[in-house]
């Protein structure tokens, strides 16, 4: 099969998990270094697993984002809500238009490298809060990275309707060890357990039939 992609990759389940699931399709794998608070727990991740399979990775800094964008996940731990995704408060983790600015880079580093795909991992359980996750928005960006490059790039988001539960029954059976990947947006030394991604994490394990050997504070 032709490496004819760049994948968005973060370094949490999500994008591991879209990694292994496409990765003789995949040429490079990008990280964004935005400033959030769990950044720097991540992206160790998304490199060691994008160099384990013998993909080139980079960490693309966006450092204008923490100094002009305004989210908890760039005010430090203290600022980040604890509850469910479903919660009002999770509103808060948006860093606006964030895949929209990623998505953007990752198209143009595309057509560069004569690639024609470019992977990102949003899943059904983020269209409620992240307006840059929904069909709609994968739909229109697509639609622009098609019109505006050359060589027609896709975006391509396999599991833009599915869950996180679901996510974690495809790496179920493709042996992914999810203790090599992170989740929690408060960036400590071990996972809070009750972040919304802390929460969404452990949910999606347990529903997977995936003992959960994540390491949590509590």
């Amino acid at each position: 099969m032709k490496k004819n992609s760049v994948i968005i990759v973060s370094g949490g389940m999500d994008s591991i998990t879209l990694l292994y699931d496409h990765k003789d399709e995949i040429a490079l794998g990008i990280s964004f270094d935005y400033g959030s608070n769990h950044n720097a727990r991540e992206i160790p991740f998304a490199k060691m697993h994008c160099e384990r399979l013998g993909i080139k990775h980079i960490t693309i800094n966006l450092d204008f984002m923490h100094q002009y964008f305004k989210s908890s996940l760039l005010d430090g731990a203290d600022a980040i809500p604890e509850g469910h995704y479903a919660d009002d408060n999770m509103k808060s983790t948006v860093v606006p238009f964030r895949n929209g600015i990623m998505l953007s880079i990752a198209i143009g580093i595309a057509e560069s490298n004569n690639l024609d795909q470019v992977f990102i991992a949003n899943h059904g359980g983020d269209h409620t809060i992240y307006p840059d996750c929904r069909p709609e928005f994968i739909k229109a960006i697509d639609s622009a990275a098609n019109a505006g490059t050359y060589n027609n790039v896709k975006v391509i988001a396999p599991y833009t309707q599915i869950t996180k539960s679901d996510i974690a029954r495809i790496g179920k059976k493709l042996g992914i060890d999810y203790t090599e990947t992170w989740s929690c947006y408060k960036g400590g030394e071990r996972h809070c357990g009750k972040c919304g991604t802390c929460v969404e994490r452990k949910e999606a394990l347990a529903e997977a039939g995936i003992e959960d050997c994540t390491i949590y504070e509590e």
